[in-house]
């Protein structure tokens, strides 16, 4: 078995699932005049917090909940929930603290119905295997969560590219905004 070759296919076949209106209704979502929070746990929250930076370099005013420097989300920002299972305990009371702030949340996850996604106001789903998936769910030869964090990564970079184009943002403009 090429276990490399598998897991690009693995890849490839959740990227080519996830459905192009609900990324550019994300696009739409998100807009340099209103603050934006990501928060996730786990290696979902690495991927969160990647996307956070990037969206940085891009111009964009962003926190990561659970840091101490994060400031309280309120009426008009926008939450980006990160959740494989959508179930998340943190994730989920994030969304839920930003819906009676009346922000805007966003849940990116690869269970449409799961407790984030009730939360929602977008949801882009991800549908690769996560943890709690099993038997003929699984679909991946992969341990845990891994396949929906690697696919995870590629959606977020191919948001942040889709934003560049919108915002004429150069790469040399993200570069010089990189510490």
């Amino acid at each position: 078995m090429d276990v490399l070759r598998t897991i690009m296919d693995e890849i490839e076949h959740v990227v080519a699932n996830v459905k192009k209106d609900e990324i550019d209704q994300v696009i739409g979502l998100i807009q340099k005049d209103r603050r934006i929070f990501v928060a996730g746990e786990g290696r979902s929250g690495f991927s969160a917090k990647g996307f956070a930076m990037r969206l940085m370099h891009l111009g964009y005013t962003v926190y990561v909940v659970g840091e101490t420097i994060t400031p309280a989300i309120k009426e008009g920002d926008i939450l980006i929930g990160v959740s494989g299972s959508g179930k998340s305990i943190s994730v989920v009371d994030a969304a839920r603290k930003a819906k009676e702030k009346n922000a805007s949340v966003i849940a990116v996850t690869s269970k449409r119905e799961s407790p984030l996604a009730g939360f929602a106001d977008q949801i882009l789903v991800i549908p690769g295997t996560v943890k709690g998936d099993t038997g003929e769910k699984r679909g991946s030869i992969q341990l845990l969560s891994s396949l929906f964090d690697q696919s995870l990564h590629i959606v977020l970079d191919a948001v942040c590219l889709l934003l560049s184009y919108r915002d004429n943002t150069a790469n040399e403009s993200a570069t010089g905004a990189h510490w």
